[in-house]
Protein backbone atom coordinates (compact mmCIF):
# COMPACT_ATOMS: atom_id res chain seq x y z
CA UNK A 1 0.00 0.00 0.00
CA UNK A 2 1.44 3.32 -1.01
CA UNK A 3 1.59 5.79 1.85
CA UNK A 4 0.99 9.50 1.52
CA UNK A 5 3.32 11.66 3.59
CA UNK A 6 3.53 15.37 4.33
CA UNK A 7 6.46 17.28 5.75
CA UNK A 8 6.18 18.54 9.29
CA UNK A 9 9.34 20.53 10.19
CA UNK A 10 8.50 20.80 13.87
CA UNK A 11 8.96 17.06 14.19
CA UNK A 12 11.99 16.81 11.93
CA UNK A 13 15.31 16.20 13.60
CA UNK A 14 16.78 14.22 10.72
CA UNK A 15 16.09 13.73 7.02
CA UNK A 16 14.29 10.53 7.98
CA UNK A 17 11.69 12.22 10.14
CA UNK A 18 10.87 14.72 7.39
CA UNK A 19 8.90 11.88 5.82
CA UNK A 20 6.65 11.41 8.82
CA UNK A 21 3.11 12.67 9.05
CA UNK A 22 1.78 15.53 11.13
CA UNK A 23 0.58 12.97 13.63
CA UNK A 24 4.13 12.43 14.83
CA UNK A 25 3.05 14.78 17.61
CA UNK A 26 0.27 12.47 18.76
CA UNK A 27 2.28 10.71 21.49
CA UNK A 28 5.03 13.31 21.87
CA UNK A 29 3.50 14.12 25.23
CA UNK A 30 5.27 11.02 26.57
CA UNK A 31 8.44 13.15 26.46
CA UNK A 32 7.31 14.83 29.70
CA UNK A 33 8.47 11.65 31.44
CA UNK A 34 11.91 13.27 31.40
CA UNK A 35 10.69 16.31 33.31
CA UNK A 36 12.56 16.46 36.61
CA UNK A 37 11.07 19.63 38.07
CA UNK A 38 7.79 19.84 39.95
CA UNK A 39 5.11 21.52 37.85
CA UNK A 40 3.57 24.27 39.97
CA UNK A 41 3.70 27.36 37.73
CA UNK A 42 1.73 28.07 34.56
CA UNK A 43 4.90 29.37 32.87
CA UNK A 44 6.32 25.84 32.98
CA UNK A 45 3.59 24.56 30.64
CA UNK A 46 5.07 26.23 27.57
CA UNK A 47 8.48 24.67 28.23
CA UNK A 48 7.25 21.09 28.64
CA UNK A 49 8.38 18.92 25.70
CA UNK A 50 5.95 17.31 23.29
CA UNK A 51 2.74 19.19 24.09
CA UNK A 52 0.42 20.63 21.44
CA UNK A 53 -1.35 23.92 22.15
CA UNK A 54 -4.53 22.38 23.61
CA UNK A 55 -2.46 20.18 25.94
CA UNK A 56 -0.46 23.20 27.10
CA UNK A 57 -3.75 25.00 27.77
CA UNK A 58 -4.98 22.05 29.82
CA UNK A 59 -1.69 22.19 31.72
CA UNK A 60 -2.18 25.86 32.57
CA UNK A 61 -5.64 25.25 33.97
CA UNK A 62 -4.81 21.96 35.73
CA UNK A 63 -1.31 22.21 37.20
CA UNK A 64 -2.05 19.59 39.86
CA UNK A 65 -3.22 17.16 37.17
CA UNK A 66 -0.06 17.66 35.11
CA UNK A 67 2.11 16.17 37.82
CA UNK A 68 -0.01 13.00 37.63
CA UNK A 69 0.29 12.98 33.81
CA UNK A 70 4.09 13.14 34.11
CA UNK A 71 3.87 10.08 36.33
CA UNK A 72 1.66 8.37 33.73
CA UNK A 73 4.21 9.03 30.96
CA UNK A 74 6.89 7.35 33.05
CA UNK A 75 4.60 4.38 33.66
CA UNK A 76 3.99 3.97 29.91
CA UNK A 77 7.69 3.68 29.13
CA UNK A 78 8.46 1.36 32.06
CA UNK A 79 5.45 -0.89 31.49
CA UNK A 80 5.90 -1.12 27.72
CA UNK A 81 9.55 -2.09 27.95
CA UNK A 82 8.88 -4.64 30.69
CA UNK A 83 5.95 -6.18 28.78
CA UNK A 84 8.03 -6.69 25.62
CA UNK A 85 11.37 -7.52 27.26
CA UNK A 86 11.20 -11.06 25.90
CA UNK A 87 10.51 -10.12 22.25
CA UNK A 88 12.56 -8.83 19.33
CA UNK A 89 10.74 -5.51 19.50
CA UNK A 90 11.35 -4.51 23.10
CA UNK A 91 9.76 -1.05 23.05
CA UNK A 92 13.15 0.66 23.04
CA UNK A 93 11.78 3.15 20.49
CA UNK A 94 9.59 4.72 23.17
CA UNK A 95 12.59 6.65 24.50
CA UNK A 96 11.04 10.09 24.07
CA UNK A 97 11.36 12.44 22.38
CA UNK A 98 13.40 10.70 19.64
CA UNK A 99 10.88 8.15 18.49
CA UNK A 100 11.89 5.71 15.81
CA UNK A 101 9.73 5.24 12.70
CA UNK A 102 8.13 2.06 14.02
CA UNK A 103 5.94 4.31 16.16
CA UNK A 104 5.22 6.74 13.31
CA UNK A 105 4.32 4.45 10.42
CA UNK A 106 1.03 3.03 11.66
CA UNK A 107 2.48 -0.36 12.67
CA UNK A 108 1.09 -2.79 15.23
CA UNK A 109 3.84 -1.53 17.58
CA UNK A 110 2.43 1.99 17.41
CA UNK A 111 -1.04 0.49 17.93
CA UNK A 112 0.11 -1.03 21.23
CA UNK A 113 1.84 2.15 22.41
CA UNK A 114 -1.19 4.33 21.69
CA UNK A 115 -3.51 1.89 23.46
CA UNK A 116 -1.21 1.58 26.47
CA UNK A 117 -0.70 5.36 26.65
CA UNK A 118 -4.45 5.98 26.68
CA UNK A 119 -4.99 3.32 29.34
CA UNK A 120 -2.07 4.45 31.50
CA UNK A 121 -3.01 8.10 31.70
CA UNK A 122 -6.60 7.32 32.74
CA UNK A 123 -5.41 4.58 35.11
CA UNK A 124 -2.94 6.90 36.85
CA UNK A 125 -5.50 9.70 37.21
CA UNK A 126 -8.17 7.31 38.56
CA UNK A 127 -5.73 5.92 41.14
CA UNK A 128 -4.62 9.44 42.11
CA UNK A 129 -8.22 10.30 42.97
CA UNK A 130 -8.35 7.29 45.28
CA UNK A 131 -5.06 8.03 47.02
CA UNK A 132 -5.91 11.69 47.58
CA UNK A 133 -3.07 12.94 45.39
CA UNK A 134 -5.60 14.90 43.31
CA UNK A 135 -7.82 17.44 45.05
CA UNK A 136 -9.84 17.82 41.85
CA UNK A 137 -11.61 14.49 42.38
CA UNK A 138 -12.71 12.05 45.06
CA UNK A 139 -13.30 8.31 45.29
CA UNK A 140 -15.50 6.66 42.71
CA UNK A 141 -19.26 6.38 43.36
CA UNK A 142 -20.76 3.60 45.45
CA UNK A 143 -22.33 1.01 43.08
CA UNK A 144 -26.06 0.44 43.30
CA UNK A 145 -25.78 -3.33 42.81
CA UNK A 146 -26.99 -5.54 45.64
CA UNK A 147 -24.34 -7.73 47.27
CA UNK A 148 -24.66 -11.18 48.81
CA UNK A 149 -25.15 -11.49 52.60
CA UNK A 150 -22.07 -10.59 54.61
CA UNK A 151 -20.82 -8.15 51.95
CA UNK A 152 -21.30 -4.39 51.86
CA UNK A 153 -20.12 -1.57 49.64
CA UNK A 154 -17.57 0.76 51.18
CA UNK A 155 -13.91 1.69 50.95
CA UNK A 156 -12.63 4.04 48.29
CA UNK A 157 -13.25 3.00 44.69
CA UNK A 158 -10.93 4.09 41.87
CA UNK A 159 -12.55 7.04 40.10
CA UNK A 160 -12.50 5.53 36.62
CA UNK A 161 -15.03 7.99 35.20
CA UNK A 162 -12.90 11.02 36.05
CA UNK A 163 -9.77 9.25 34.82
CA UNK A 164 -11.36 8.44 31.47
CA UNK A 165 -12.72 11.96 30.94
CA UNK A 166 -9.51 13.82 31.76
CA UNK A 167 -7.21 11.18 30.29
CA UNK A 168 -8.91 11.14 26.89
CA UNK A 169 -9.13 14.94 26.86
CA UNK A 170 -5.37 15.16 27.17
CA UNK A 171 -4.09 12.16 25.20
CA UNK A 172 -6.49 12.53 22.24
CA UNK A 173 -5.90 16.27 21.87
CA UNK A 174 -3.18 16.04 19.16
CA UNK A 175 -5.37 13.79 17.02
CA UNK A 176 -8.36 16.11 17.25
CA UNK A 177 -6.58 19.22 16.05
CA UNK A 178 -8.38 20.72 13.06
CA UNK A 179 -6.02 20.50 10.10
CA UNK A 180 -6.83 20.06 6.43
CA UNK A 181 -3.67 18.14 5.63
CA UNK A 182 -2.11 15.02 7.04
CA UNK A 183 -2.70 11.30 7.18
CA UNK A 184 -6.37 10.88 7.95
CA UNK A 185 -5.98 7.06 8.11
CA UNK A 186 -3.32 7.43 10.82
CA UNK A 187 -5.58 9.69 12.85
CA UNK A 188 -8.44 7.21 12.66
CA UNK A 189 -6.11 4.37 13.58
CA UNK A 190 -4.65 6.16 16.61
CA UNK A 191 -8.08 7.24 17.88
CA UNK A 192 -9.40 3.69 17.48
CA UNK A 193 -6.45 2.11 19.31
CA UNK A 194 -6.59 4.69 22.09
CA UNK A 195 -10.22 3.77 22.64
CA UNK A 196 -9.24 0.08 22.72
CA UNK A 197 -6.81 0.94 25.52
CA UNK A 198 -9.53 2.69 27.49
CA UNK A 199 -11.90 -0.25 26.96
CA UNK A 200 -9.23 -2.59 28.34
CA UNK A 201 -9.07 -0.29 31.36
CA UNK A 202 -12.84 -0.52 31.86
CA UNK A 203 -12.59 -4.30 31.67
CA UNK A 204 -9.92 -4.18 34.38
CA UNK A 205 -12.31 -2.74 36.97
CA UNK A 206 -12.91 -5.56 39.44
CA UNK A 207 -14.50 -5.99 42.85
CA UNK A 208 -12.06 -5.96 45.76
CA UNK A 209 -13.00 -6.79 49.34
CA UNK A 210 -11.50 -6.48 52.80
CA UNK A 211 -12.37 -8.79 55.69
CA UNK A 212 -13.69 -7.66 59.08
CA UNK A 213 -14.60 -9.72 62.12
CA UNK A 214 -13.39 -11.06 65.43
CA UNK A 215 -10.01 -12.84 65.19
CA UNK A 216 -10.00 -12.61 61.44
CA UNK A 217 -13.29 -14.48 61.08
CA UNK A 218 -14.19 -12.43 58.01
CA UNK A 219 -17.86 -12.30 59.04
CA UNK A 220 -18.25 -9.05 57.09
CA UNK A 221 -16.55 -8.00 53.86
CA UNK A 222 -16.31 -4.38 52.79
CA UNK A 223 -16.10 -4.18 49.00
CA UNK A 224 -15.33 -1.61 46.35
CA UNK A 225 -14.47 -1.51 42.66
CA UNK A 226 -10.80 -1.02 41.90
CA UNK A 227 -8.55 -1.26 38.87
CA UNK A 228 -6.08 -4.04 38.25
CA UNK A 229 -2.42 -3.04 38.06
CA UNK A 230 -1.26 -1.48 34.80
CA UNK A 231 0.98 -4.48 34.09
CA UNK A 232 -2.12 -6.71 33.92
CA UNK A 233 -3.78 -4.32 31.47
CA UNK A 234 -0.58 -4.22 29.40
CA UNK A 235 -0.60 -8.02 29.14
CA UNK A 236 -4.18 -7.89 27.87
CA UNK A 237 -3.15 -5.32 25.26
CA UNK A 238 -0.13 -7.45 24.31
CA UNK A 239 -2.52 -10.28 23.48
CA UNK A 240 -4.49 -7.85 21.30
CA UNK A 241 -1.20 -6.71 19.72
CA UNK A 242 -0.38 -10.29 18.70
CA UNK A 243 -3.78 -10.70 17.05
CA UNK A 244 -4.11 -7.16 15.64
CA UNK A 245 -5.90 -6.68 12.32
CA UNK A 246 -4.33 -4.93 9.35
CA UNK A 247 -6.72 -2.36 7.90
CA UNK A 248 -7.00 0.04 4.99
CA UNK A 249 -8.70 3.38 4.52
CA UNK A 250 -11.84 2.95 2.46
CA UNK A 251 -14.74 5.27 1.55
CA UNK A 252 -18.05 4.06 2.95
CA UNK A 253 -20.90 6.24 1.73
CA UNK A 254 -20.03 9.85 2.57
CA UNK A 255 -17.49 8.79 5.19
CA UNK A 256 -14.12 7.11 5.19
CA UNK A 257 -13.34 4.40 7.69
CA UNK A 258 -10.86 1.66 8.46
CA UNK A 259 -11.80 -1.77 7.16
CA UNK A 260 -9.82 -5.05 7.17
CA UNK A 261 -7.29 -5.18 4.35
CA UNK A 262 -8.33 -8.75 3.59
CA UNK A 263 -11.89 -8.46 2.35
CA UNK A 264 -12.88 -11.89 3.66
CA UNK A 265 -12.14 -10.84 7.25
CA UNK A 266 -15.08 -9.81 9.44
CA UNK A 267 -15.55 -6.07 10.22
CA UNK A 268 -13.19 -4.45 12.72
CA UNK A 269 -14.29 -4.91 16.31
CA UNK A 270 -14.23 -2.11 18.85
CA UNK A 271 -11.97 -4.05 21.22
CA UNK A 272 -9.24 -5.11 18.76
CA UNK A 273 -6.09 -3.25 17.81
CA UNK A 274 -5.62 -2.27 14.17
CA UNK A 275 -2.61 -1.25 12.10
CA UNK A 276 -1.97 0.15 8.61
CA UNK A 277 1.64 -0.78 7.84
CA UNK A 278 3.42 -4.10 8.23
CA UNK A 279 6.32 -4.21 10.70
CA UNK A 280 9.93 -5.17 10.05
CA UNK A 281 11.12 -8.41 11.64
CA UNK A 282 13.34 -6.30 13.97
CA UNK A 283 16.23 -8.75 13.44
CA UNK A 284 18.74 -6.28 11.98
CA UNK A 285 19.35 -2.61 12.58
CA UNK A 286 17.39 -0.51 10.08
CA UNK A 287 16.99 3.17 10.89
CA UNK A 288 14.52 3.73 8.06
CA UNK A 289 12.16 1.08 9.42
CA UNK A 290 12.77 1.92 13.06
CA UNK A 291 14.51 -1.34 13.97
CA UNK A 292 17.47 -1.40 16.35
CA UNK A 293 18.07 -5.10 15.73
CA UNK A 294 18.69 -7.86 18.25
CA UNK A 295 22.49 -7.98 18.22
CA UNK A 296 23.84 -8.21 21.78
CA UNK A 297 20.35 -8.90 23.17
CA UNK A 298 20.25 -11.51 25.91
CA UNK A 299 18.42 -14.71 24.97
CA UNK A 300 17.31 -17.88 26.71
CA UNK A 301 18.95 -21.06 25.40
CA UNK A 302 16.42 -23.40 27.03
CA UNK A 303 13.29 -21.44 26.15
CA UNK A 304 10.92 -22.30 23.30
CA UNK A 305 9.21 -18.90 23.41
CA UNK A 306 9.91 -15.51 21.87
CA UNK A 307 12.98 -15.03 24.09
CA UNK A 308 14.62 -18.24 22.82
CA UNK A 309 18.05 -17.85 21.26
CA UNK A 310 16.73 -19.26 17.98
CA UNK A 311 13.98 -16.68 17.64
CA UNK A 312 15.66 -13.71 19.33
CA UNK A 313 18.89 -14.11 17.34
CA UNK A 314 17.07 -14.72 14.03
CA UNK A 315 19.25 -17.72 13.20
CA UNK A 316 22.54 -15.79 13.50
CA UNK A 317 23.67 -17.75 16.52
CA UNK A 318 24.68 -16.55 19.95
CA UNK A 319 27.71 -16.15 22.22
CA UNK A 320 27.93 -17.42 25.79
CA UNK A 321 29.37 -15.46 28.70
CA UNK A 322 29.53 -16.02 32.44
CA UNK A 323 28.27 -13.79 35.19
CA UNK A 324 28.68 -13.96 38.96
CA UNK A 325 25.46 -13.73 40.95
CA UNK A 326 25.21 -13.07 44.69
CA UNK A 327 22.15 -14.52 46.40
CA UNK A 328 20.84 -15.52 49.82
CA UNK A 329 21.63 -19.05 50.95
CA UNK A 330 21.86 -21.34 53.99
CA UNK A 331 18.89 -19.61 55.59
CA UNK A 332 17.92 -20.62 59.12
CA UNK A 333 14.65 -19.94 60.90
CA UNK A 334 15.15 -18.92 64.51
CA UNK A 335 12.28 -19.98 66.72
CA UNK A 336 9.95 -17.14 67.52
CA UNK A 337 10.87 -14.37 65.27
CA UNK A 338 13.41 -14.13 62.49
CA UNK A 339 15.40 -15.72 59.68
CA UNK A 340 19.13 -15.36 59.08
CA UNK A 341 20.85 -16.06 55.77
CA UNK A 342 24.32 -16.05 54.34
CA UNK A 343 25.35 -14.61 50.99
CA UNK A 344 26.60 -17.04 48.40
CA UNK A 345 28.18 -16.36 45.04
CA UNK A 346 27.70 -18.58 42.03
CA UNK A 347 28.57 -18.37 38.37
CA UNK A 348 25.80 -18.55 35.79
CA UNK A 349 26.04 -18.81 32.01
CA UNK A 350 24.24 -16.25 29.86
CA UNK A 351 23.82 -15.92 26.11
CA UNK A 352 23.71 -12.91 23.79
CA UNK A 353 22.81 -12.76 20.11
CA UNK A 354 25.53 -12.41 17.48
Amino acid sequence: MKSEFVSFPLCAVTLLTLALSQHCAAIRWLAISQTAEHINKTQQCKTLPGLVSSQAQLCRTNLELMQIIVQAAREVKKTCQKTFADMRWNCSSIDAPKYLPDLERGTRESAFVYALSAAAISHTIARACTSGDLKLCTCGPIPGDALEPGHRWGGCADNLHYGLVMGSKFSDAPMKMKKKTGLHPNKLMHLHNSEVGRQALKDALVMKCKCHGVSGSCSIRTCWRGLQDLKEIAQDLKTKYLSATRVKHQPTGTRKQLVPKDIDVRPVRENELVYLQSSPDFCAKNDKMGSIGTQDRQCNKTSSGSDSCDLMCCGRGYNPYTEKVVERCHCKYHWCCYVTCKKCERTVERYVCK
